[in-house]
């Protein structure tokens, strides 16, 4: 089994891959707010991070090409926010098998 050392090492990285994965997903939105709706860049930041946070969107969409990009928006955020428990979780689900195996072997 890995050192704690080691394991702290592999939980830092898939924190900064699952960090890098949800500002990739937080820029997508602000961009696609600014262009499509015209949100100021303040707006576009808050109402991207309340979806990809799941608290939902706080701008009034107005336009139909809004609201198909605010969709597709909140099903591509909520698809991030499940890769990103994946992404984290799995060193710990990785380390909780592989305890379970060295209790078999011993």
């Amino acid at each position: 089994m890995a050192s704690p050392k080691a394991f702290a090492q592999r939980m830092a990285r898939h924190i900064l891959m699952g960090l890098s994965l949800s500002v990739f997903a937080l820029g997508i939105g602000m961009i696609g707010y600014r262009v499509i709706e015209n949100l100021s860049w303040v707006d576009a930041f808050f109402n991207a991070s309340m979806i990809v946070t799941g608290m939902g969107p706080t701008a009034q969409v107005q336009s139909d090409a809004g609201k198909i990009f605010s969709g597709l928006y909140a099903i591509f955020a909520f698809i991030v926010y499940v890769s990103n428990l994946g992404i984290i979780l799995a060193p710990v689900a990785h380390r909780i098998l592989h305890r379970f195996h060295l209790d078999e072997n011993e």
